[in-house]
């Protein structure tokens, strides 16, 4: 008796499916690695590290630097006593370091300098235009009332004539725009404070025969600096 052999069938899933050979995917070629990229991609992580660690450190790195710590006036002198050493970050600014202020106190101040600033290259000045030819200083003695209470060396004021009661001629600006170069406060026994302003030459003569009368006051530019 000859028996008959049957196909193999390839069984079905639970749905229907094949689950035998027939049903396995084709194998997928592996993607192609870009070696390139993966590098530059080490590189900016290694870089952005390298930064980090750099701020850290520099952060940390201190430079000794000038503040300076009372009011200097545009174009006065830039005096021992006013400066100070201090301990800052180097942040990268071209701050003037304390080893120069032997050269700083040869210099005069640019524009006027409060306290509390730390010092910059730009802020002096080798030689004072307040201070040189075709300028003078003048000397007043005023009581109070004739200038202002707060005025300080390194102020702009307005030098007025302030004629008697008894005359018939009107008021006038001496001086525009005076700087005032010190300031000494009147002393206990109520005498007289004296203020020392730079004027142009031209005029002070008139100022100081003013002066001499006490028909002098001073008013307060404080837009003027």
């Amino acid at each position: 008796m000859r028996t008959s052999e049957k196909p193999a069938v390839t069984p079905a899933g639970p749905n229907g499916a094949l689950s035998g050979p027939a049903s396995r995917k084709l194998p997928v070629p592996p993607r192609e690695r870009k070696p390139a990229l993966a590098a530059l991609a080490v590189l900016l992580i290694l870089g952005g590290a390298l930064a980090s660690t750099l701020l850290v450190m520099r952060s940390g790195e201190r430079i000794s630097a000038i503040r300076v710590t009372q009011q200097i006036g545009t174009g006065q002198p830039m005096s021992a006593e006013a400066l100070q050493e201090v301990q800052i970050a180097d942040t990268g600014i071209d701050y003037v370091p304390w080893s120069r202020r032997f050269e700083v106190v040869r210099n005069f101040a640019a524009t006027t300098i409060l306290p509390g600033t730390l010092l910059t290259a730009q802020m002096t000045i080798t030689a004072s235009q307040e201070l040189g030819p075709g300028k003078a200083k003048v000397g007043l003695a005023l009581k109070a009332g004739q200038y202002p209470a707060g005025l300080d060396k390194g102020d702009r004021v307005q030098v007025v004539y302030v004629p008697g009661r008894t005359s018939q001629t009107a008021g006038r600006v001496l001086a525009q725009s005076a700087l005032v170069h010190s300031v000494s406060p009147p002393g206990r026994t109520g005498s007289s404070g004296l203020i020392t302003i730079i004027v142009d030459s031209s005029v002070s003569p008139d100022i100081v025969a003013r002066a001499s009368t006490g028909e002098i006051a001073v008013a307060e530019l404080p837009g003027a600096r």
